[in-house]
């Protein structure tokens, strides 16, 4: 599978879905590994398997394993703490801020990638899940870095368009 196999799955009431996903597979404004890592984390975090099969299988023809990897643990770290802090932020009892999560997160400080990409695609994953504490925490972390408004823009519209191709595509089946 590929983006465009992917793209042949896309229903026609989507059209824009399918040319948003071809914009984006020739997009050049970010990096390799940070455009085929969004693929792979982004894929994962859609939780449609199409999806993740066609993202992962067009970024395995361009970067190397442990980018895969750093991408997928990713989209795994943050399927936990996008529960966990979105669940902080919207409790009205604020002694949940007080206290400590308790939950390993080691990765995130050695992914085995660059430390910006992996926070760009925890950035990216942490949109699609709706986590606006995790978002302002990798946003900040990145802009630190010196990672530029537009790079930050183009990873959550990454984000929105590999949701919208998983929605697509589930909806396609909808009778």
């Amino acid at each position: 599978m590929s983006i465009d196999t992917l793209k042949s799955q896309i229903p026609d009431f989507a059209k824009d879905v399918r040319l948003n996903l071809s914009s984006m597979g020739s997009d050049e404004s970010l990096t390799p590994a940070q455009k085929y890592g969004l693929f792979v984390a982004c894929g994962i975090a859609s939780r449609n398997e199409i999806v993740r099969k066609a993202l992962v299988a067009e970024a395995a023809a361009y970067v190397d394993e442990a980018t895969l990897t750093a991408a997928k643990a990713a989209a795994a770290i943050m399927g936990m703490n996008n529960v966990y802090y979105r669940f902080v932020h919207l409790a009205a009892n604020k002694d949940y801020k007080t206290l400590p999560a308790k939950l390993r997160m080691n990765v995130i400080g050695n992914p085995g990638v660059p430390k910006l990409d992996f926070e760009l695609w925890s950035l990216a994953v942490s949109a699609i899940n709706g986590c606006g504490m995790c978002i302002d925490a990798h946003e900040d972390v990145l802009r630190k870095g010196g990672v530029t408004t537009e790079a930050i823009q183009t990873a959550v519209r990454f984000a929105a368009i590999i949701q919208s191709a998983a929605i697509a595509v589930e909806a396609a089946d909808v009778a």
